[in-house]
């Protein structure tokens, strides 16, 4: 018996027979899908690539302008070296030039020549260099009288180099008219009064040495007095930080000012050659600058080498009384 019908088993083999093949028919199915499934993931991944390149090229010409235009704003440090290391060509030398004329500015600067009265060589030679230097007389020098004459005559200003008690005084050598601390007030202004009779063209005075004296207010303020009853400015040399004079004399409305470089501290030209580039320099930063030097064989040589020059740089020179406030 044919257990799917319930007939004779010839009739159910003959209805299997006749049955369609439904394995054979969904085996078919599934390979059709699977091919259709395949196609659409070669496309999908033709297109992925495709997609890809393009985005990478247009990124890569994207970024291209970027690079270059970093390369041009920051030079790489080992070619502006070589660039400095090369021997001057014209187009280097007037860079260098044209760098050199954007730091130089105007600027107004004093030079005192401290220690003046000993020889009028000296006094001819500083005004051979056809510069408005102040000339600062010692009280008592042999040639004091004349180099006063000589120098007002040709339109240089005179001040009175003031002798004052140094620290370390006296082992520390102090011209005999010279101010102690140990003087009384009257015997100071004496002194002082005697230095205008060997000056009468004076127009200002500073200390020579004072390390000790110009910090002493109460001294200070008779010898300030003495200077502002005959019209005199005062300009403080700075020989000791805690010097009192500029500040004493602002306060007492005496015109004044202060020294800002010693250029000869250093007996040498190389080294005098770059204190008044120091004092060039401040004066350009700061508006006015004043220097103090002294008559030595070496200085006047540094200042005839190097003052042209430094007016042709821009630097103007004056005397010390325009400076004074």
């Amino acid at each position: 018996m044919c257990l799917l019908t319930n007939k004779p088993e010839k009739t159910c083999m003959a209805i299997k027979k006749n049955r369609p093949n439904r394995r054979k028919s969904t085996t078919g199915n599934k390979t059709v899908i699977t091919l259709l499934v395949l196609l659409v993931l070669l496309c999908g991944s033709i297109f992925l690539l495709e997609w890809v390149k393009g985005t990478t090229v247009q990124v890569e010409q994207n970024n291209t302008p970027t690079v270059q235009t970093e390369r041009h704003k920051i030079p790489p440090r080992q070619a502006y070296n070589q660039v400095e290391m090369q021997p001057y060509t014209t187009s280097s030398l007037e860079h260098k030039l044209h760098i050199r004329k954007k730091t130089t500015s105007p600027g107004t600067v004093a030079i005192i020549i401290d220690d003046m009265g000993a020889s009028l060589q000296e006094a001819n030679s500083l005004m051979a260099i056809n510069i408005p230097l102040t000339f600062s007389l010692i009280p008592g020098l042999p040639k004091v009288r004349e180099i006063d004459k000589t120098a007002y005559d040709r339109g240089y200003q005179v001040m009175i180099h003031i002798p004052m008690e140094p620290k370390g005084y006296p082992q520390h050598r102090l011209e005999e008219n010279g101010l102690l601390l140990s003087q009384s007030d009257e015997e100071v202004e004496k002194r002082v009064s005697a230095y205008f009779g060997l000056l009468p063209h004076a127009v200002g005075a500073n200390n020579h040495m004072g390390s000790r004296f110009s910090e002493n207010e109460h001294k200070m303020r008779v010898v300030l007095n003495q200077l502002k009853a005959h019209g005199l400015f005062y300009v403080d040399s700075r020989t000791t930080p805690q010097s009192v004079g500029l500040a004493l004399a602002r306060s007492m409305e005496v015109d004044s000012a202060g020294r800002n470089v010693f250029l000869d501290n250093d007996k040498d030209l190389h080294a005098i050659t770059v204190q008044l580039e120091q004092l060039a320099a401040l004066a350009r930063k700061r508006g006015s600058a004043i220097g103090i030097c002294h008559p030595h064989k070496i200085t006047i040589q540094a200042l005839a080498m190097n003052l042209p020059k430094l007016k042709r740089e821009g630097i103007t020179f004056v005397p010390v009384g325009d400076l004074v406030r």
